[in-house]
């Protein structure tokens, strides 16, 4: 890749790893990433599927904390999955790297393209998924990797929800970030493919409405939808409560497994 400004390296995790990202340009990744890959449990040790996953920052995160879990990012545009290799050649996830790799591919894609792209049906044991949320009218910016990765498309959930469904294994989990408005049409997407259904609400301050909401469900599940306690990004001052510290650097789970 150019080494002329058009990238940074950014560092995660306190440094525990580091990513490779445009500059100024297309999605950078921050918050979200770090709390849907919060979504994912300690202990877990199986293959996990990021599917939309930019430069691969919560695959990423996934794989930093997880030291047994192996990881594959999946992302449709060429120029994140390029960042996303440039990210696992580093020398600084030298740990890392036995354990990521990279599927250039829509998740949108279906049956025999879908297979031959890599993403094989029943091979996932978890699947985490940042989805475009914005609508097209919301947020417009002439970026087209920025349009890519923020603006959503008609039935997308569906759509991904539908992939996730087919590449994951029976008993699997899937957890997903969104805005607190997307929650109705996730459970439907969700609806007799995934449940046992968990909702987190993210809150930037205790008296303020909700700005994100993670959803996580498992395949085949009956149970129905459960509620858990909130996460409060700040407290009364500007930096970060102890617990949403905790998440975004990897030390703790959004659901405490």
């Amino acid at each position: 890749m150019p080494r002329d400004g058009s990238f940074t390296i950014d560092a995660f995790h306190r440094g525990r790893f580091h990513l490779v990202q445009p500059a100024g340009k297309g999605h950078r990744a921050g918050l979200d990433a770090m709390l849907l890959a919060g979504a994912v449990p300690g202990n877990f040790s199986g293959r996990l599927a990021d599917l939309g996953a930019g430069a691969g920052a919560a695959g990423f995160a996934v794989a930093a904390r997880c030291r047994e879990a192996r990881v594959v990012l999946v992302e449709r545009s060429p120029e994140m999955t390029a960042c996303a290799r440039e990210s696992i050649r580093l020398p600084e996830n030298g740990m890392l790297a036995p354990r990521l790799s990279v599927v250039e591919a829509d998740v949108g894609l279906s049956g025999r393209e879908r297979r031959s792209a890599g993403l094989a049906d029943r091979s996932f044991d978890f699947i985490i998924m940042n989805p475009p949320f914005n609508a097209a009218h919301d947020r417009a910016t002439p970026d087209r990797l920025k349009r890519q990765a923020h603006v959503m498309e008609d039935g997308l959930f569906d759509c991904w929800l539908r992939t996730a469904a087919a590449i994951s294994a029976p008993g699997a989990a899937i957890g997903i970030i969104a805005r607190p408005a997307s929650l109705g049409e996730i459970l439907t997407a969700l609806s007799g493919r995934f449940g046992s259904t968990e909702a987190l609400s993210i809150h930037a301050r205790a008296q303020s409405e909700a700005i994100r909401v993670v959803v996580r469900a498992r395949k085949g599940a009956r149970g129905g939808l459960k509620f858990r306690p909130q996460l409060v990004l700040h407290g009364e001052e500007h930096g970060f409560t102890p617990r949403a510290d905790a998440i975004i650097n990897g030390r703790a789970t959004l659901f405490d497994d």
